[in-house]
């Protein structure tokens, strides 16, 4: 019997008096639960026992649509309303999971309501990580737990990792890559560039003045500790560069140049000096 026709026959018994706290005890497994939460228990299992059917058709509906590609995912409701934002390895995948059924059980009512997901492949977990908190911040999505911005206070990173820089990062374009850049303070942009250096004139001095100018820009969101604690783990193989370790940005853009063109790219850190 679904938890929902458990608690309809139970409130049937008890006629026009429920005991609210007797059923989340006995029937939802929620012990000594304050009399109005026990009611909004109730009422909530029971809105959200009425939309298994049609979560589960969203469900497979949406998890046929997704690539099996990395990247990040939006889910939300038939209003529009972000209900969750996340990352994957594999966006099918991780949408089925969302969606399975042995997962309705303990799914919290919000994802209950996910009608719509929307999607964005990235070209690495870096880039992933950064894009989910961005979306995190600006969207405020109801169901996510840390929504706050991202600290190193609590986190382990070893002094020699907190200075600036640029990692090289793949993209999804092939001829491409993507250049992370990442400031103490903070601050942290992405920036795109073609592999055969063509426009590295004008994203070599871009990164430049990131890094340098007076008149930097400040970030409403410091996104900096997601690529520090980053490198510090699962990215300590990846390929970075000192923006202060060069005499000028001519010689800082022939170091990008030289890291593009290198055909292990990718494949194991490379280090330009």
């Amino acid at each position: 019997m679904l938890l929902r026709d458990r608690l309809r026959a139970r409130l049937a018994e008890m006629g026009d008096a429920p005991d609210h706290r007797r059923l989340a005890d006995e029937v939802l497994g929620i012990r000594n639960a304050p009399p109005d939460l026990a009611r909004r228990l109730v009422e909530q299992a029971l809105v959200v026992e009425d939309r298994r059917e049609s979560w589960d058709k969203a469900g497979r509906r949406i998890a046929a649509e997704a690539p099996s590609a990395a990247g990040i995912y939006v889910l939300r409701d038939g209003e529009g309303c972000t209900l969750y934002v996340g990352k994957a390895v594999n966006l099918r995948r991780r949408l089925q999971s969302h969606f399975a059924v042995r997962r309705w059980r303990g799914l919290k009512a919000g994802l209950a309501r996910a009608t719509e997901a929307e999607w964005q492949e990235t070209g690495s977990e870096l880039e992933a990580l950064l894009l989910e908190a961005r979306l995190i911040h600006e969207l405020a999505p109801s169901v996510n737990v840390q929504i706050g911005e991202p600290t190193l206070d609590t986190r382990a990173i070893p002094s020699t990792l907190m200075r600036d820089v640029v990692v090289v990062m793949p993209s999804i374009e092939s001829d491409s890559a993507e250049l992370v850049a990442a400031r103490v303070d903070g601050g942290c942009v992405m920036q795109r560039t073609q592999r055969s250096g063509v426009d590295l004139v004008v994203h070599a001095a871009r990164l430049a003045r990131f890094f340098h100018s007076p008149l930097r820009r400040r970030f409403d969101l410091a996104l900096s500790p997601i690529v520090f604690c980053w490198l510090a783990v699962r990215g300590a193989r990846a390929t970075r560069l000192d923006p202060h370790d060069a005499s000028s940005p001519r010689v800082f853009r022939a170091r990008l140049a030289a890291v593009l063109a290198a055909e292990e790219l990718f494949t194991e850190r490379i280090v330009v000096k």
